[in-house]
């Protein structure tokens, strides 16, 4: 039985593509993770861990929230989180892969539409496929064609809520969202706002509470932060309306039927999100990198994007693959972002900041990009 050759002609063809893609080390200077405060290998995670050990945490949950997961940890971490953030309820889950899947697959009903923004995560899609709303995409980033969409299925006869999903800062291109106006928008059509703060959480807004913390509070509202990027950890937090929360409890079946998270990151969690408003200078020695880069590298072909995420657009996928091997090569740890993460035709290099790098990094990535043809 050539059970293989599937397998063998799906992976051929993501060669010929330039799209195949293989499991690499880390190596050289980190200008490709999302560990935007340095906080994944800093001090005061590590001391958070020890001190959690030592007074019993446990490293493990060993069973769903619903049984015997529901660890105290795991209730701190989730009240401290709702007070910090300005949210009525939170609920912990193991990524933002997880809580956005479940979100999507359970809350938004037969009868709804969720509108998306046509860049929006993967994980929002796999949740829309699995629940029972309608969903359409709308235009990156263009309210308008959010209320073209809205408008549309009106006029068509639908009549349940309208859900709007976007990202305040979207990993991929850089930029941030006008949430302002899409939480203008959502008022208008009486619609619920939810907003994927992941890139956000840790760097921007007051205290790093994100973009989304400058709106005025507001019970048409959930908002996703996740724990394995700014904040150096693991999981993520979903902050929404408590009625929704109780309802995740009761209906979310990737909540209901997985191994709660681990109470020793909850317990680290704790401490990264209280080191937001502890430490400031993190974030501020961070926006100092992010003004350094805009000045060093937009002459190199790197535009400033707003954000601390910067690209340079290449186009072809394979050699997109080239110049982040030479980047490599000469100690910059670069990687080529090609389809289906972004459009085709679109295969770029990303450049992340964080506090892993210094301004000589900065200023050698700048050398090394000016040399690449």
């Amino acid at each position: 039985m050539q059970w293989s050759a599937p397998y063998e002609t799906n992976l051929a063809a993501l060669a010929d593509s330039g799209s195949l893609r293989r499991l690499t080390p880390r190596r050289g200077v980190d200008f490709s993770s999302n560990d935007y405060l340095g906080f994944a290998n800093a001090p005061l995670l590590r001391e958070a861990a020890a001190q959690a050990l030592a007074r019993g945490v446990p490293i493990g949950s060993c069973g769903s929230r619903l049984l015997r997961g529901n660890d105290p940890e795991i209730v701190t971490l989730e009240a401290e989180a709702s007070a910090f953030f300005g949210d009525e309820a939170t609920l912990f889950f193991s990524s933002g892969f997880a809580a956005n899947t479940a979100f999507f697959a359970t809350v938004p009903q037969r009868g709804d539409l969720i509108v998306h923004d046509a860049l929006i995560h993967a994980s929002v899609h796999d949740g829309m496929r699995l629940g029972r709303a309608e969903y359409r995409a709308a235009p990156h980033q263009q309210v308008d064609g959010f209320d073209a969409v809205i408008a549309d299925w009106r006029a068509g006869g639908g009549t349940g809520r309208v859900w709007i999903a976007v990202e305040s800062l979207y990993s991929m291109d850089g930029d941030k969202t006008p949430l302002a106006d899409f939480a203008a928008l959502a008022d208008r059509h009486e619609a619920m706002l939810v907003v994927d703060e992941a890139h956000a959480t840790g760097v921007w807004g007051p205290q790093g509470r994100g973009l989304s913390a400058d709106l005025p509070s507001a019970d048409n509202r959930i908002v996703l932060r996740t724990l394995g990027k700014a904040l150096g950890c693991e999981g993520a937090l979903l902050g929404m309306p408590r009625l929704l929360a109780d309802f995740m409890v009761n209906r979310a079946r990737p909540f209901i039927f997985s191994t709660a998270s681990s109470p020793l990151m909850a317990a680290i969690a704790r401490a990264a999100i209280r080191s937001l408003s502890d430490h400031p200078e993190y974030r501020a020695e961070l926006h100092a990198l992010i003004a350094h880069a805009r000045a060093r590298l937009g002459p190199v072909g790197v535009p400033a994007t707003g954000s601390q995420i910067l690209l340079r657009h290449v186009g072809d996928n394979a050699r997109a693959v080239a110049m982040a091997d030479a980047l490599q090569a000469q100690g910059f740890d670069v990687r080529a972002i090609r389809p289906p993460t972004v459009p085709q035709g679109t295969a770029r290099l990303r450049i992340s900041l964080t506090r892993n790098a210094r301004v000589k990094d900065i200023d050698a990535l700048a050398t090394a990009l000016e040399s690449l043809v």
